[in-house]
């Protein structure tokens, strides 16, 4: 089990490598079609956009969640 102090890591992990997936997933259909090969270059693309998605997200998380407190009522 992981400890709880890793937990904002394996968020920004588990968010960022989702998020990525599916949105390089879109990309590249877009781009290339329903073509053989397509998973491939979706993959492809996915690590790269991986590379870059999970340390903006650890970078940016917290401030997002600051801005969102700021803006948001407390019960």
């Amino acid at each position: 089990m992981i400890p709880p102090r890793f937990a904002p890591v394996v968020f920004g992990l588990l968010l960022s490598g989702l998020m990525s997936l599916v949105v390089s997933g879109v990309a590249t259909v877009r781009a290339v079609g329903l073509v053989d090969g397509v998973f491939g270059l979706w993959m492809s693309a996915w690590a790269s956009s991986w590379l870059i998605a999970f340390p903006t997200v650890l970078i940016v998380a917290p401030n997002v969640r600051r801005l969102v407190e700021r803006h948001t009522r407390k019960a």
